[in-house]
């Protein structure tokens, strides 16, 4: 549809933080005044606008990407993050795990929304730098109460999880999906849902993105489908009984 193609388009230019070519955002994070409730999206989305801004005015080469990649900004964006507030709500999730904390755009929507469902966000992150970040925009939101921190290689930290999982957003690199799922899957609450950002763009990981989905499908009891919202999500849900 001709409408959702510009939205993707328009959300394309704006996110992508993972291209090459771009800059770490590390010393560019605005001041993000969360305030309480009332005001928390729109200094979101403010925030947000920034900081994508600033990742593109320093384009650096290719080869100096990888060993800084973990410094750059990475957010779900808007309508992602409302989706999966919608989804979360839904569902009445309480064990909500976010891998891939970032600058923590997608873990403040996501711990409001465990505040309304009693429950609790566990978020992973590699850099201790982009969670401290991170925690200070939640307690600025009265929200620190609802999320807990962990910092490290995820992969490794969701092997030592017992607990299980209503509701999972996986927002890291792309290499790191199927390890992040395949840890992920004997967790799962029956109608369990997953949410996996990136799906479309950016387009270079696309294959990798197609890895992902097709090995998800491949397990017992999963159902999902790709959805063109923001950088393209794919929702997938442990089905009751399997």
């Amino acid at each position: 549809m001709p409408g959702v193609a510009r939205r993707e388009q328009r959300h394309h230019r704006l996110h992508e933080p993972d291209r090459p070519g771009e800059a770490p955002a590390d010393h560019h994070r605005p001041h993000v005044d969360v305030g309480r409730h009332g005001g928390l999206r729109r200094q979101l989305r403010r925030a947000d606008r920034h900081l994508r801004r600033r990742v593109r005015r320093h384009p650096q080469p290719r080869e100096q990407l990888g060993a800084r990649r973990d410094e750059f900004l990475l957010a779900v964006g808007e309508d992602t993050a409302r989706f999966l507030q919608a989804t979360v709500i839904g569902l009445g999730a309480k064990q909500i795990v976010e891998v891939g904390t970032s600058y923590g755009y997608s873990t403040l929507f996501l711990a409001e929304t465990a505040q309304r469902t009693g429950g609790k966000v566990t978020t992973y992150d590699m850099s201790a730098q982009k969670q401290a970040y991170a925690r200070e925009q939640l307690a600025k939101a009265g929200l620190a109460a609802h999320v807990e921190w962990k910092t490290g290689d995820a992969v490794k930290l969701l092997e030592q999880e017992s607990a299980g999982v209503d509701f999972a957003l996986i927002d890291l690199w792309k290499e790191l999906y199927i390890p992040c799922f395949e840890r992920l899957y004997p967790l799962l609450s029956p109608n369990a849902v997953v949410v996996a950002d990136n799906m479309i763009y950016p387009e270079h990981t696309r294959a990798q993105a197609l890895a992902y989905r097709t090995y998800v499908r491949a397990k017992p009891g999963i159902e999902a489908v790709l959805l063109p919202i923001g950088s393209g999500i794919d929702v997938c849900r442990k089905i009751d009984g399997t």
